[in-house]
């Protein structure tokens, strides 16, 4: 029978059903023939209640059930019939003026839209690449060092400097007046690495055991502390502990305190070269992936079905929530989360999970098993037991549709990458890890 779509505006659609009354009935009458062999009522036996009965208690939600799962089930065979990609779940209303015999219903829903990309040989994209240098294995030891320092009492008559770890007591005044969280006693920091704000670092630099001085200290604006931020306060500190920073030796000691199996120097810088390819590696394609996805959504056109983003809207606000549960806020279901915040970030996952579909179906770039294999033993290898974590992956699907997804962007990438202007630029380490060089 063919099916009439009507089209309302865009992406959405409209369809009329017709369903024969009797048919409804016939299936009304046969759940509840069916509950009336388990229901239970007081005065009867089981499976004794007069069905007059058994309608006049459940008759009303088994026809609810009934006329939902008939209209679901004629829905989607008239979408189907007509071809359709539906978006979302339809919004059905029943419809007045059917013939005798018969009810009517109307169904309004989303298509998914045709998606159209662009000739993606014009697309141009910056490929990185970055390499581990000596420097960054350096700096890394360096901080390895520093998690495994210890301190030991200066001489009396030396003065605090860079590295050094100060006890002290201060007490700061805004226009005279003591402030919440200005005062403290013994309290401990580490001289330039940023744990107190730059003045009172500056001020304490160059000052001897039992030394007090006073100073002015000027809050920033953005301050977490909103009774304080933007404004001047007076301080006192005094030392009350001046210890220097002794760092270990590179050497064997230190390679087998890090659990290097040679315990050697050599083996120790191989390990941290190891590990820090593997970070390079993950962020140059993270970087190179989202370059093509920039140029993937510039070259695309196509409609956003407003249910697919109202499902990423509600994902991600769901998400939030879940997340400030984890860190311990009370009553977040209360809470009330804003989705305008979070829709340019929906309208972009869907429009992106649209072209990838697409690209991917016209370019046949599913995953394969042995590309997916291959990930979950690259993500292994850096474990103690590789085979585990293996393991642990196909075990369950879920994992495994998360690495999929992830072959397939790759899958993706190298595609685009193959077909697009590129040209390659070479990072530092430091700048492909968003960090400045100490």
């Amino acid at each position: 029978m063919a099916v009439n779509v009507e089209t309302l505006e865009k992406l959405e659609r409209k369809i009329t059903l017709t369903l024969p009354v009797e048919t409804i009935q016939n299936e009304v009458d046969a759940r509840l023939r069916k509950l009336a062999r388990t229901v239970r009522m007081d005065g009867f036996r089981p499976g004794k209640v007069p069905m007059s009965i058994v309608a006049q208690q459940y008759g009303h939600s088994v026809q609810y059930e009934v006329m939902n799962d008939k209209v679901g089930e004629a829905f989607f065979t008239a979408a189907n019939e007509a071809e359709l990609r539906v978006a979302g779940q339809p919004t059905i209303t029943e419809k007045e003026g059917a013939p005798e015999g018969q009810v009517s219903f109307d169904a309004v829903f989303e298509v998914f839209p045709e998606v159209k990309i662009g000739d993606l040989t014009s697309a141009e994209i910056e490929k990185v690449s970055a390499d581990v240098t000596d420097e960054a294995i350096d700096r890394t030891i360096d901080i390895l060092r520093k998690q495994r320092r210890s301190f030991a009492q200066r001489a009396k008559d030396a003065a605090a400097e860079e590295s050094d770890r100060v006890t002290v007591d201060f007490a700061g005044k805004i226009d005279g007046e003591a402030f919440d969280g200005g005062k403290a006693e013994d309290f401990q920091f580490v001289v330039g690495e940023g744990q107190m704000l730059k003045e009172f670092e500056e001020a304490v630099r160059g000052m001897k055991l039992g030394e007090s001085k006073t100073f002015p200290l000027a809050f920033p604006e953005d301050y977490h502390g909103k009774d304080v931020a933007d404004k001047t306060a007076d301080f006192m500190v005094t030392i009350k502990k001046l210890e220097a920073a002794h760092l270990p030796e590179v050497n064997e000691q230190l390679a087998k305190s890090l659990g290097v199996k040679d315990g050697t120097v050599e083996a120790l810088r191989n390990d941290i070269r190891n590990n820090l390819a593997r970070e390079v590696k993950n962020r140059v394609v993270s970087r190179n992936k989202q370059a093509v996805m920039d140029a993937l959504a510039a070259k695309a056109e196509l409609d956003l079905p407003k249910a697919s983003v109202q499902a990423e809207l509600n994902r991600m606000v769901d998400n939030m929530r879940a997340d400030l549960k984890a860190r311990g806020m009370k009553d977040v279901d209360k809470l009330p989360i804003p989705e305008d915040n979070f829709r340019p970030q929906a309208e972009r996952r869907v429009r992106l999970g649209l072209v990838l579909a697409e690209l991917v179906k016209a370019q046949s770039l599913q995953a394969k098993p042995e590309q997916i294999r291959a990930q979950v033993e690259e993500m292994a290898a850096s474990y103690e037991k590789p085979d585990e974590v293996v393991r642990y992956y196909y075990a369950d699907n879920s994992r495994l549709a998360d690495v999929e997804a992830m072959v397939l962007e790759n899958n993706v990438t190298d595609y685009v990458l193959g077909q697009a202007k590129v040209t390659d630029k070479t990072l530092g380490f430091d700048e492909l890890m968003g960090e400045q060089p100490a």
